[in-house]
């Protein structure tokens, strides 16, 4: 799909809101390049598309995140079986992971999976994450943990993944990487801006080896509920959240050929 192929009539606006989709999506494939989260041509961001209930969009397999595009993004189900015309495959193995989480939370239509040096650092960390900063406190007792089994590829691990994950839409892979989970695009991008934010600072303030002020558990709490009902807000809509509009912004200076 091209965006001069995207039908403009109200007749059509399952295809509208697909490109629009698309554009989303590979705005955050490019803005996890800028912010150096990527491990070559691996991982992935998934996104169940709008009124298409068990239709996802993932980024071709063998392409870089500065590569993706809004109409190179795959479609696929819930098996990894693409649904739309491309010349592109999808990496089915690595899709194991997100295929799970999908499958058990239908809230988590996005899904966000990296493996950057903070966050794979932080999940080697006997101890796991530590919430230390305002921004890492809305994942103070929010954070599920699944222990490392190998390379993600036996499906009979989907269902640990899922019932290890549970509620909560931050997710650490022990020796292996992070995991943000939305209902939307961004709300998964800005969950995992925040969480790499917090794994680096982390691993900064252990590494000075001077004592750690931690807040009481009533201060920890009332913040990650005060970030909870921010979430619940209108901001979870992506036309009226501001540190999205901020995030497009930058793309659209940086890398333009996205929207293509």
């Amino acid at each position: 799909m091209k965006a001069a192929d995207v039908p403009s009539t109200s007749g059509n606006r399952l295809f509208a809101a697909e490109w629009q989709a698309r554009v989303e999506l590979a705005a955050a494939y490019r803005l996890v390049h800028h912010f150096g989260w990527t491990d070559l041509i691996y991982n992935h961001i998934s996104y169940e598309l709008p009124e298409q209930r068990g239709a996802y969009l993932i980024n071709p397999y063998g392409l870089a995140y500065n590569e993706v595009t809004a109409s190179n993004l795959v479609k696929i189900d819930l098996d990894g079986n693409v649904l739309s015309d491309t010349v592109h495959r999808v990496n089915r193995a690595g899709f194991v992971i997100h295929s799970a989480v999908h499958a058990a939370r239908p809230d988590a239509r996005c899904v966000l999976h990296t493996h950057s040096r903070a966050g794979v650092s932080v999940s080697c960390l006997e101890e796991g994450f530590v919430p230390l900063t305002q921004g890492g406190m809305q994942f103070y007792k929010r954070v599920s943990y699944h222990d490392f089994e190998g390379f993600n590829v036996h499906l009979d691990e989907q269902a640990r993944l899922a019932q290890n994950l549970g509620k909560n839409n931050a997710f650490i892979l022990r020796n292996h990487g992070l995991v943000t989970v939305g209902p939307t695009i961004h709300k998964a991008l800005q969950r995992m801006i925040y969480l790499e934010e917090a794994c680096a600072i982390q691993l900064e303030v252990f590494k000075s080896g001077r004592p750690v002020n931690m807040p009481s558990h009533e201060v920890s709490e009332r913040t990650a509920r005060v970030w909870e009902e921010r979430a619940a807000g209108n901001d979870a809509d992506a036309s009226d959240d501001i540190e999205w509009g901020a995030l497009l912004r930058l793309v659209d200076r940086l890398y333009p050929d996205y929207r293509s």
